[in-house]
Order: C-alpha cells, then structure tokens, then sequence
C-alpha cells in the first residue's frame, strides 16, 4: 500500500489514517491540509517529504515525514508509513507526586518521548533518589522490595533485571547504555514504582479519610441527644 502525490498536486491516501493525539488525547483520524506539491517533488528528488495533517478531534495540526519511493510522469509514490515529529507524550498521575518528584519526572518521560534513553536512564536514577527523600527512613529497602516484585510479575529477564537495577539503585557508577528494548521496559517500571509510593498512597490515604467522615456523619445522626429522650419518653 502507498500514497500519491498526482500530477494536479491531488492527495490519495491508501487507507485513513488513525493515531493518538499528543494535544486532546483522543484517538482520531488524521485528515490532510498540506501536501508537497508535485513540480517541486518531481525537480528536487527528495528522499523524504513533510506533510501536514489536523486532528478530527481538536483540529490541531499533526506534522508527518513520509520516504518518497517513487516518481514518475504521471504521479509520485509515498510510503504509506507516516512518521509523526510531534509524538504522543506519555502521561502519568502527576497531581499525586511531590512537587520536585513531579517536575524531574515529566523532564524523565520528555527524554524517552524523544527516544534519548540513556539520558532518560540517567533521569530514572534521579527520580529514584529524590524520591527517597520524601519518603524517608528504609526508602531504599522499600523500593528495592517493590523492584523485585514488579520484575517477578512482569517476568523480566535476568540480564534486563540486572541492568536496571543498577541504573536505579546505583551510586556513583557510570550508568550502563540501555537500548530502546529495554528503555520500554524501564519505563514501565519507574511508572509502577512511582504508582506504587506515590499515587496508590495518596488514593488509599483519600479513600480512608473518606469513609471515616461519612461513618462519623452515619453515627451522629443515629444518636439521639439524652435531653430529647426525657422530653419524648415524658
């Protein structure tokens, strides 16, 4: 399958393109405004095109690259594997999370948005540390268990196991290359670890607090003041 760029500069696409929105979050069909017209293809021979498409959702424009895989006479041939510059960023419950926590990890997701992993393995460590702070005593110790418990359920190999222990748990030693493979599961496990320290605590702490204030409201309203029993009982 592939696009085309005609001759009267008209746009087929092979099939309607769907993706995830990094503005709304919605996931919706991309539709065309801007496409390279086809002289300046034809006299330039580029190997890739930039394309622009909006969102059916928010109507924001969403900017694509596409390889040019042929050209003729007649029309131009595109790939139909469209790359987007502006990439989905990944979202997480940031309202749970102290306010440096916060801050060091959104700049943590900004580096794996932009497929930098090694400076996103040196952003994970950071997150870790700071994050120990807030906690406190055995932060450490309690993390580690919380580690070893998400690679047990994710089923996490022994060599990627290994790598990312030390990337979080490590002091002052370099930290090791990661690979894109592993960088998604790293990503994955700092995002749990936080969950689990951070926004699990907070929600647990919320939904105790809650139940505790209706209980009290039930109880008081079942009670009836000493006084107004005598007047009722008189």
């Amino acid at each position: 399958m592939a696009n085309y760029v005609n001759n009267d500069n008209n746009f087929e696409q092979a099939n309607p393109t769907s993706r995830e929105c990094p503005h709304c979050g919605a996931h919706a069909p991309l539709l065309p405004v801007a496409t390279p017209p086809f002289e300046v293809v034809r006299r330039t021979k580029p190997r890739h095109v930039g394309l622009v498409f909006r969102c059916a959702a928010c109507n924001e424009p969403r900017f694509v690259r596409a390889a040019v895989r042929s050209i003729g006479e007649e029309r131009i041939e595109l790939s139909a594997t469209l790359t987007e510059i502006e990439r989905v960023r990944e979202r997480f419950q940031y309202g749970y999370l102290p306010e440096r926590v916060a801050r060091l990890f959104r700049e943590t997701l900004d580096c794996y948005t932009a497929d930098c992993f090694n400076a996103f393995a040196c952003m994970c460590r950071r997150t870790v540390h700071v994050s120990w702070e807030h906690i406190g005593r055995h932060a450490r110790l309690r993390w580690h268990a919380l580690f070893q418990d998400v690679v047990s359920i994710g089923d996490i190999d022994g060599a990627t196991t290994r790598k990312l222990e030390t990337i979080l748990f490590g002091d002052q030693e370099d930290l090791p290359e990661i690979s894109a493979d592993e960088a998604a599961v790293l990503i994955e496990v700092i995002k749990d670890l936080l969950y689990q320290c951070f926004v699990r605590t907070g929600k647990l702490k919320a939904a105790v607090r809650m139940r505790r204030f209706f209980a009290g409201e039930h109880a008081a309203a079942n009670v009836t003041p000493i006084e107004r029993r005598r007047l009722e009982s008189a």
